[in-house]
């Protein structure tokens, strides 16, 4: 079957005013929904066909087909990032998750300094996330449209720091854009809900679940 372009949680306007609703139209409705355009299109009539999205950007690396894989990896990251925002977020995460991260960076707001950095120095397009591995808490930024689902950590949350992502509202201020993340978008009820699976499933069946 075709992708789907997966549906937000929260309406377009929902953000506002951290990321306005024009920037949502453009960023959902032309670049996410162009990705699932493109990729449905790649891969009619192909071995991909009738893959899961994770399986289709594992094969697309190791075969370099980089341009399915780009839009394979595009349509899990930004339905990811969609699940790391809310609009009652930046608040602080509860136990595990709170303890691990001040285990890990020292404590909370030393996290949304790092994590802000991290987006921060990302050079070009990209994107910043929150990993665990084991338990073990990191913060990574990845180029382009490159992904963890590539490597043995689980993403936790992440941010876009392509300039569409914040660009119509912040210009090239991406540290404002990194701070309203942190500060009041950030969903931890979601990371916490990624922490405690720990990996037992793959995110993109969560995705499927939801939407049957």
């Amino acid at each position: 079957m075709p992708f789907t372009l997966p549906l937000l949680p929260f309406a377009k306007n929902a953000l506002a005013p951290h990321i306005s609703e024009r920037t949502m139209g453009f960023h959902y409705d032309k670049h996410h929904a162009g990705y699932v355009k493109k990729l449905n299109n790649q891969i009619e009539g192909t071995d991909y066909a009738n893959m899961a999205l994770e399986d289709i950007i594992r094969k697309a690396d190791a075969s370099g087909d980089s341009g399915i894989f780009n839009n394979a990896a595009q349509i899990w990251n930004h339905t990811f990032f969609w699940d790391s925002l809310s609009p009652n977020g930046g608040t602080k995460p509860d136990a595990p998750l709170s303890e691990a991260i001040k285990t890990s960076f020292g404590s909370f707001d030393d996290f949304n300094k790092a994590f802000v950095e991290a987006g921060k120095g990302q050079f070009g397009s990209g994107w910043v996330w929150l990993v665990s591995n084991a338990g073990k808490l990191s913060i990574t930024t990845t180029k382009d449209a490159l992904t963890p689902v590539l490597d043995d950590s689980i993403p936790l949350l992440t941010c876009d720091v392509w300039e569409h992502a914040y660009y119509l509202d912040y210009q090239n201020r991406r540290g404002d854009f990194l701070q309203a993340f942190v500060d009041e978008l950030a969903n931890w009820t979601f990371a916490e809900q990624q922490f405690q699976l720990n990996g037992q499933k793959d995110y993109w069946s969560l995705v499927e679940e939801r939407s049957a």
